[in-house]
């Protein structure tokens, strides 16, 4: 992948810092909009799915420290684009940081704690280091490929239920009525084969809830880069089965799992059963 242990150490270390940084201005805007002070909100594609001006603000302070400390590397952002890892435009085996600015914008938007702010360093378009930072409880979710992850220094492990019926499940929903419909039709189907089924509202930390043990397996449809490039390192590097969008048709043109391995399998079994296939 063009990174030793110590580049890819040193990535996450940036990814770490950079996110961090970026976590204080979020932290501060949802305290100014708490106290009674304006959000500009937007919306992309439909009136639910929306972004606001601290989204923007976040993204900007993320890519000029970035352009400090990783000078010429490239930068695909949420809301500032860029060029996809490894290719259209990123050189064959250089660093391409994904940033997600605020994952969870409406959680941040309602003022509910659940979000995120997520970085990730990919080669090729694979994750080899990344950094989740929870600007409200303040935890730091790190992961080095081939070198673990960790939750505010501890290092982290997947749960391993011995059987789907006794597995807790994340999920997500799309912003399109019409999407979401189908997907609801899933989870009512799948909920018979699991013990229950949680809806943070944050891709990000809902694989990393899956790197802590504290859910089970996580899975849905529509993820982009910036949802799961840091996020999925941590869960992988934990020791879950991650089937990123695309990996496999059985589960959606842009289907996502990360589950603990003594669930892995029966629970793809079940998806594919349930219409994951067909969402």
């Amino acid at each position: 992948m063009g990174v030793d242990e110590a580049d890819r150490t040193a990535l996450t270390e940036t990814a770490e810092r950079v996110a961090a940084e970026a976590g204080e201005l979020v932290l501060a805007a949802r305290e100014s909009m708490l106290a009674g002070r304006a959000v500009a909100v937007d919306t992309k594609t439909s009136e639910t799915d929306v972004v606001t001006a601290v989204d923007h603000e976040s993204e900007r302070l993320i890519r000029a420290r970035l352009a400090e400390l990783r000078p010429g590397e490239p930068v695909l952002g949420e809301e500032g684009g860029g060029p996809a890892a490894g290719k259209d435009g990123a050189t064959p085996g250089t660093v391409t940081w994904v940033v997600d600015p605020i994952d969870g914008t409406v959680n941040f938007l309602y003022g509910l704690p659940e979000f995120a702010v997520s970085v990730a360093a990919q080669v090729d378009g694979v994750s080899v280091a990344g950094a989740v930072v929870e600007p409200v409880s303040g935890r730091h979710w790190t992961a080095t490929r081939g070198l673990g992850s960790w939750l505010d220094g501890r290092r982290l492990s997947t749960s391993a239920p011995p059987r789907l019926e006794l597995a807790l499940l994340g999920t997500g929903f799309a912003y399109l009525p019409e999407r979401r419909a189908r997907q609801a039709d899933m989870v009512a189907a799948l909920l018979g084969h699991v013990r229950d089924i949680r809806r943070p509202g944050s891709a990000s930390l809902d694989l990393c809830f899956v790197a802590a043990g504290w859910t089970d397996a996580y899975f849905e449809h529509g993820l982009k880069t910036w949802d799961w490039a840091a996020g999925a390192l941590v869960a992988e590097e934990a020791g879950a089965v991650v089937s990123l969008p695309g990996a496999d048709p059985a589960l959606g043109a842009d289907g996502t799992l990360a589950a603990a391995t003594s669930i892995a399998e029966p629970l793809r079994e079940v998806l594919i059963k349930c219409g994951a296939g067909g969402i």
